[in-house]
């Protein structure tokens, strides 16, 4: 059994059609029973925000429903994924007690949703998708982490 963490623009993906979307549910299998897909309350809360900022007719609107209720969404109600924010936010920062950002790199501005997505993702064990290069420097520290270019298709797969 596999858990991922869908970042928020895989979710967009899955809404507009996109290929990268495609290719990522064939890859990694997203909705096989024995995988479990989650996202955290923070892309479901920056999905409907981009559905009110970008004007979403009903077709749009009914999409982004089915899918988030086909994928739960995890709540920040626990005192582990609030220590977890924080741990990766040092870590950012270069400000971790135990931890060392890679050599030759400087602090990284990661917005908080960000933050808040990839703690998800470091305690629950999962595997972060995510179509944002910025989560790259957690790979292997905190969380596994895997890009996906946008310009794959599900035939990539």
């Amino acid at each position: 059994m596999k858990i991922f963490i869908l970042d928020t623009n895989i979710l967009l993906g899955y809404i507009r059609g996109a290929g990268f979307a495609s290719y990522v549910e064939k890859k990694f299998d997203l909705f096989n029973p024995d995988n479990i897909s989650l996202i955290s309350i923070v892309s479901h809360a920056e999905i409907y925000s981009l559905a009110n900022k970008l004007g979403w007719g009903k077709l749009k609107i009914d999409l982004m429903n089915e899918l988030l209720n086909k994928v739960p969404h995890v709540k920040i109600d626990s005192y582990a994924l609030i220590n977890a924010f924080a741990e990766i936010d040092s870590f950012n920062e270069g400000k971790h007690q135990t931890k060392k950002l890679p050599q030759n790199m400087s602090s990284r501005k990661i917005e908080d949703n960000d933050v808040w997505i990839a703690a998800t993702a470091y305690v629950l064990k999962a595997t972060l998708i995510s179509t944002d290069k910025h989560f790259e420097h957690l790979n292997n520290v905190f969380i596994d982490f895997v890009y996906v270019d946008q310009s794959l298709k599900e035939n990539d797969a």
